[in-house]
């Protein structure tokens, strides 16, 4: 069976990703800018605010941080079985 993406707002991708090690740099509206200092390079991520992510904001949002977080790690998160 193959794993379906999860239907995620805002607010819990910011939360997942403080556990990550990020720290909120600034929100202004609808989105905030998520960093962390990561042998001495500087990791960005902007996640929308909304209540209800599209699913295209979603993977995208994955997409920026498999970057950053082993995609493993993601998966957990942004996958159900």
């Amino acid at each position: 069976m193959s794993k379906k993406l999860r239907t995620l707002s805002g607010k819990n991708i910011v939360g997942f990703l403080q556990k990550q090690g990020f720290e909120i740099e600034y929100g202004k509206g609808s989105h905030c800018k998520l960093v962390r200092l990561f042998k001495r390079e500087k990791q960005a991520i902007v996640v929308s605010l909304h209540k209800e992510l599209a699913r295209g904001t979603i993977k995208a949002i994955f997409n920026q941080a498999s970057r950053f977080v082993s995609q493993d790690e993601l998966k957990k998160y942004f996958y159900s079985d």
